[in-house]
């Protein structure tokens, strides 16, 4: 009896463990690493999608986005078109506070956006004031970047409420020659 609860508990034990969520830490040695400064310097254009909780496509979009740096604090100037013809603009303020560590905001952006990067990994923590059908909901973001190389960068985002997925945003980044 012992011998189970042992082996039990040790099977618990690895069972959290497993369900951890992924640090940017755990990136820091993939290549190429990623300078934000550098990368979001310029104009890139993205494509994207969003999914329900189902994994159904609901939107579709493109993305233009006009980055400057000044020092350490870049803007990001974000002109979306969706599939259904409407646009909607977003204006990013990035600082960064720290090796590594960046705050973000934007004007629907609840409070600021947390940033972290470390190899070629960068992961934001925010809360987006989302309009739907007349209401506004605040939407818990766990926004992932990877950059594949110098010109591309693929994009996750995970979006929940209490705690509850809710959907997923998906997008592919490319950025253009200078």
């Amino acid at each position: 009896m012992r011998y189970l609860k042992l082996v039990l508990a040790t099977v618990a034990a690895t069972l959290l463990v497993s369900c951890a969520p992924i640090q940017p830490s755990q990136y820091a040695a993939e290549k190429p690493v990623l300078d934000i400064k550098q990368y979001f310097n310029g104009t890139l254009d993205a494509w994207g999608m969003f999914q329900d909780r189902s994994g159904k496509v609901v939107k579709r979009f493109t993305v233009v986005m006009r980055c400057t740096w000044d020092g350490d604090v870049g803007t990001l100037d974000e002109d979306f078109t969706y599939s259904d013809g409407t646009k909607q603009k977003r204006i990013w303020t990035i600082r960064q506070v720290a090796p590594g560590s960046y705050i973000g905001t934007a004007s629907d952006v609840v409070g600021e956006a947390i940033g972290t990067a470390s190899g070629n990994a960068l992961n934001w923590k925010y809360v987006l004031a989302l309009p739907v059908d007349g209401k506004v909901y605040n939407m818990e973001m766990d926004d992932w970047m990877i950059l594949m190389d110098d010109r591309v960068m693929l994009n996750r985002t995970s979006m929940s409420k209490f705690g509850v997925g809710l959907g997923e945003v998906t997008l592919s980044f490319t950025k253009r020659p200078q």
